[in-house]
């Protein structure tokens, strides 16, 4: 997956969301582990690839929080601000 933008992302499924993240997961595992063992060309992929991660993560966050109901939603404000305030 070569950096899937913000815009990309929201064209996709759920489970193709799930499963491209578990993809590139492995993808970063293995070009670290490269990297590790025998160097990569070009070490900046890592950084790119860590990028991808957050924003699929991120999709499948924001998705979960749109599900919620409105009572959830308020409980999640009550939570975070308390978490604030510590």
């Amino acid at each position: 997956m070569a950096s899937k933008k913000y815009l990309e992302l929201q064209d996709f499924s759920d489970d193709d969301l799930k499963s491209e993240l578990a993809g590139t997961e492995a993808q970063y595992q293995n070009l670290k582990f490269d990297h590790a063992i025998k160097g990569l060309d070009n070490p900046l992929v890592l950084r790119e690839i860590r990028r991808d991660i957050a924003r699929l993560q991120t999709e499948i966050r924001r998705r979960e929080i749109s599900k919620f109901s409105a009572e959830d939603l308020a409980n999640r404000t009550k939570i975070r601000a308390r978490r604030r305030r510590q």
